[in-house]
């Protein structure tokens, strides 16, 4: 792939699959309002350095997108890989009763701190409690990885979804990176691969995917969903309502 492009900004960042490397700059910057450059390495070009100061943002930084996404939640709400808890945040400021979850310990000691009530260190493979809407922003569901894990993954959240329940996730078609050269023949071109280095410690390369909104249609009909598109920001990325056909 080239250098010059990659997905959009509010889209890039893998918020689920946590390593330390990553929890370490979350801490240091929210401890101290500092941190070295947190570098995301990845397999279609040049390192990007992301804003930690993003993670952090209130309701009057977030896109449309997230805004709309919030509002849309209803009963009893998971939010899955919710990083230091700013979605969390304001859904509780609604008065919804919110579960936060994400498998870094320092993002939810973070959360803990900065006043999440429900938050814990947990995998969503494992999860079993039941809730009316499961939430996935920034790109969340790309801890799916692959296509294969996507489709899997439709099926364990029926196991965790209320009947008349949701789930609401954004995606990103990031076919606009091979404008200039011809897709991946030995996979989905949107499967890419990712690594976290902070204070040149790198953690383990991880899989994510991007989803384009035919594939995600299809997939969720193939595994007994409605996929609704509700948004979309105009610049390759999208908001999704699934429920249960």
């Amino acid at each position: 792939m080239t250098s010059h492009v990659s997905p959009h900004p509010s889209s890039i960042f893998p918020i689920f699959a946590r390593m330390d490397v990553f929890g370490k700059a979350l801490t240091d910057i929210y401890r101290t309002g500092e941190a070295d450059t947190l570098w995301l390495h990845n397999s279609y070009g040049e390192p990007e350095e992301m804003p930690l100061e993003f993670f952090f943002r209130d309701d009057e930084d977030m896109p449309v997108l997230e805004l709309q996404a919030l509002h849309m939640c209803s009963g009893k709400v998971l939010d899955i890989g919710a990083g230091v808890g700013s979605h969390a945040l304001l859904l509780q400021a609604f008065n919804i009763d919110v579960t936060a979850i994400d498998i870094s310990e320092a993002a939810v000691d973070i959360m803990k701190a900065r006043g999440v009530k429900k938050a814990f260190i947990q995998d969503i493979f494992t999860y079993q409690e039941k809730f009316d809407t499961i939430l996935m922003l920034m790109n969340g569901i790309g801890l799916t990885g692959t296509l294969p894990g996507f489709k899997d993954f439709l099926i364990k959240l029926k196991d965790l979804i209320n009947p008349n329940g949701q789930v609401i996730f954004d995606s990103s078609d990031i076919a606009y990176l091979y404008e200039d050269m011809p897709k991946p023949q030995n996979q989905y071109y949107g499967e890419v691969s990712y690594q976290y280095e902070y204070k040149g410690e790198k953690g383990n390369w991880f899989n994510w995917i991007y989803i384009d909104e035919e594939t995600i249609k299809r997939t969720a009909h193939e595994t007994g969903w409605d996929a609704e598109l509700i948004f979309d920001d105009g610049e390759n990325q999208y908001l999704v309502k699934l429920t249960l056909a």
